[in-house]
């Protein structure tokens, strides 16, 4: 069998998952990790090789897909891009009003350089995406409802680390049960951002710290939590260790319609993840996906796609033959 050639830029979270990831598919394998830190301070639980990331121009005859961990607030808007035009790339980018600018980006290398470049793969944008897509073709009179939760928010948690007296903390997003109700009953609320969710927040003071100001700094801090209520916890270092050392997540992904004649028949289509990885669920996908960036430029595509332009067939790994007798 003709393995697929991936990989990694990136060995965090998300490129320990897809290490994992790729070493659950047969027709995959995984070559090499590239990191910007000092490569022989990396160490795989496979035993691939690890290179510094200036390596990767000289690696390129040795990748079929490039698969790229870095973070959406920095790292992926000018890593995506750059690669883009001498590999067949994937990302896991995030930030949801910035995805047309790129993939304007990403899609101009990517056709310069012949290649098939994946952005925004993961479940929210990704899964989630795709259901929504799917429910708005099938229901024309309806509404669509996200809720994320209950999970771990690592860019939550990581901005009440900010702040002056705190050692560490998480913080979990949590739908509200009635507003969730409401909308498997279908009666279609019009829901603010507080009757959604909630954030619970976990956190671990240092010694002599005004717990005060840090809950208040905390419960008003703009963009993140002054629009939702917001409960904060204070525990210690070994509570947060035993209790919250995961990072767990999920969500559902709900759309209500009406159809007939006169709309009297209500149907609700829901898709729901329950995550005990974040970023292990997130490197599946991402794994997934890869398949499909090889197959496509492999049959002469090129540009930047998403996952709305993938046909199904391109993700399995089974024969066209197999997914007809057993999945369809």
């Amino acid at each position: 069998m003709e393995k697929i050639r991936i990989a990694i830029l990136g060995y965090g979270n998300l490129g320990r998952g897809i290490e994992c990831a790729v070493g659950q598919n047969e027709d995959m394998e995984l070559t090499a990790v590239f990191t910007r830190r000092d490569p022989s301070a990396v160490k795989t639980v496979s035993g691939v090789p690890v290179y510094g990331a200036d390596k990767l121009p000289e690696k390129k005859d040795e990748i079929d897909v490039l698969m790229l961990c870095g973070g959406s607030a920095t790292d992926l808007p000018a890593q995506t891009p750059a690669y883009a035009a001498d590999f067949n790339v994937i990302d896991s980018f995030d930030t949801h009003a910035r995805i047309p600018e790129h993939f304007d980006a990403v899609d101009r290398a990517a056709r310069e350089g012949g290649k098939v470049a994946m952005i925004s793969v993961g479940w929210d944008p990704g899964m989630f995406s795709l259901n929504r897509l799917y429910a708005n073709a099938i229901l024309r009179c309806g509404r669509d409802y996200t809720f994320w939760g209950k999970g771990v928010s690592q860019g939550h948690s990581d901005a009440i680390r900010r702040i002056d007296g705190v050692k560490d903390a998480r913080q979990y997003t949590v739908p509200v049960e009635s507003a969730v109700n409401a909308v498997r009953a279908c009666e279609n609320p019009e829901l603010t951002t507080r009757q959604k969710h909630t954030r619970e927040c976990y956190v671990v003071a240092e010694e002599g710290a005004d717990r005060g100001r840090i809950e208040q700094e905390i419960k008003t801090m703009p963009n993140y939590f002054a629009d939702y209520d917001t409960t904060v916890h204070f525990i210690t270092q070994e509570e947060l260790l035993r209790d919250h050392a995961g990072i767990p997540h999920g969500g559902t992904v709900i759309r209500t319609g009406r159809t007939g004649v006169d709309g009297k028949h209500n149907h609700v289509i829901e898709y729901s993840l329950k995550l005990d990885s974040n970023p292990e669920f997130t490197a599946c996908v991402l794994t997934a996906y890869a398949r499909a960036v090889y197959r496509m430029n492999r049959e002469g595509m090129t540009g930047c796609k998403t996952v709305f332009d993938v046909a199904p067939a391109y993700l399995s790994a089974m024969s066209p033959e197999e997914m007809r007798a057993s999945l369809l």
